[in-house]
């Protein structure tokens, strides 16, 4: 907002729009972000913007316009996707050589143009590896790091999720609770490393029957759920039973038969993700007193009250 009032009292009106727009596209950014929770416009009118006060700036002001086109080079790396930052970099970059020839001695052109380039590789790799980084602790944060499968930290979030889908465009979602029967015992007789390889396989073999838009998670030491979005009943209950037959049809290692317990729960309308993944948990305690190493369909009308959602149900013992 400084530069829009210099810039308007030393003559430069049209530059001076162009940097009222880049203002009002920030505020803009910043409403949006705080009150909707969405990027304005996903960022995109920021380079165009930022891109044309900067060239446009160093044509008529000189040294003085090179000055902001460091910092623009930079911040499209961490305001934009890579390669849309990239692309718009190389534009800006062409533009602004193209500028520095124009206006300035060649030798300073060549020293503009260099140093803006090396400024954006050094943006770029900079930006690739804090993305990278960045991946990296969000699949700490949000995996099991033995299975591989999604954590207990997204459950309520991507529940929630089904059920406002569920609600708005009666599109059905299901899931499935598994959980391997007397794991304990499997872990006294053969050991603990023993009872990690089983969990990886029995993972490896359920992962063959998904779609890639079902979600498996760990929710416990042997306890597992899969989400299925637009899953009624039937179907997800077709899938349990060959889940449970894959599971117990053949030993892990050759010589260690291990069989699960399921159940399986549709969305109701109007409940919340707890109450729905609590109606599966009781089916699940039901599969285990009925025997084990069976499939049990959890009632649809919710038979408990609504629990605080901001805090998972503890599974029960079994």
């Amino acid at each position: 907002m400084p530069m829009v009032v210099l810039q308007w009292l030393e003559g430069h009106h049209l530059l001076t729009v162009f940097l009222s727009l880049l203002c009002l596209n920030a505020v803009a950014v910043m409403s949006f972000l705080h009150f909707r929770g969405s990027y304005f416009l996903k960022g995109r009118l920021f380079p165009l913007l930022a891109i044309i006060s900067a060239v446009y700036s160093t044509s008529i002001n000189g040294h003085i316009g090179v000055y902001w086109a460091y910092p623009i080079t930079t911040v499209l790396f961490f305001l934009l996707p890579m390669r849309e930052a990239l692309t718009s970099n190389v534009i800006f970059l062409l533009l602004m050589a193209g500028v520095a020839f124009i206006t300035f001695p060649e030798a300073n052109a060549w020293r503009i143009s260099f140093s803006l380039i090396l400024t954006c590789l050094f943006a770029m790799v900079f930006a690739r590896l804090v993305g990278k980084i960045q991946r990296e602790l969000v699949r700490l944060a949000t995996t099991d790091p033995l299975t591989g499968c999604l954590n207990r930290s997204q459950l309520a979030d991507l529940l929630n999720n089904q059920i406002q889908l569920r609600e708005r465009y009666e599109r059905v979602s299901s899931l499935v609770l598994i959980d391997l029967d007397f794991f304990k015992a499997i872990n006294d007789q053969w050991g603990h490393l023993a009872g990690d390889k089983i969990l990886k396989e029995m993972v490896a073999r359920i992962r063959e029957r998904l779609r890639e838009t079902d979600q498996l998670f760990r929710i416990g030491g042997e306890e597992f759920m899969i989400l299925l979005p637009e899953t009624r009943l039937k179907d997800a209950e077709h899938l349990a039973n060959q889940l449970l037959l894959t599971i117990r049809s053949k030993p892990f290692f050759s010589d260690i038969l291990v069989t699960a317990s399921f159940s399986v729960a549709e969305v109701c309308r109007g409940e919340t993700w707890s109450v729905w993944l609590n109606r599966a948990d009781q089916a699940l305690y039901e599969a285990k007193t009925k025997g084990r190493n069976r499939v049990e369909i959890a009632p649809k009308s919710p038979s408990m009250a609504p629990m605080d959602s901001g805090h998972l149900p503890t599974p029960t013992t079994r």
